[in-house]
């Protein structure tokens, strides 16, 4: 049934059919949002903001409101993409160099992926490994 719909997010390494049903499933339609930033949002992976006067947090965590099955669905891909690609494998490596935390990288890494798909569902065009 899924190969039916010939959706691109398929041509994703480590994302199989369940999870890219789970993800198509959540997102629905494409053209809902505008930019890669309110699909963000509607998976609720932004980061949260906190301010009082002149004081700025640069320390926030993320916000968790929005589809909690389509965020499961972006970090379960995000932990696997990065073992079959290697752009996503060097992101992941980057993020870990910076001192970030295994799943704060993972988070990270979910947010590059939900870009990377919001690209793909738009443009309907397949993913290819950047070398």
């Amino acid at each position: 049934m899924f190969d039916e719909i010939n959706s691109p997010i398929i041509t994703i390494p480590g994302i199989g059919y369940t999870l890219a049903a789970i993800i198509l499933a959540k997102i629905g339609d494409i053209e809902r949002f505008l930019t890669p930033a309110k699909l963000l949002a509607f998976a609720g992976m932004e980061p949260s903001t906190y301010q009082s006067g002149k004081f700025n947090a640069s320390k926030t965590p993320m916000v968790k409101r929005g589809s909690t099955y389509l965020r499961w669905a972006i970090l379960q891909a995000a932990r696997l993409v990065p073992m079959r690609d290697a752009t996503f494998s060097a992101y992941l490596a980057k993020k870990r160099s910076e001192g970030k935390h295994f799943n704060v990288a993972r988070s990270h890494m979910g947010k590059k992926l939900l870009r990377v798909i919001f690209y793909l569902l738009k443009n309907n065009t397949a993913f290819l490994p950047q070398i």
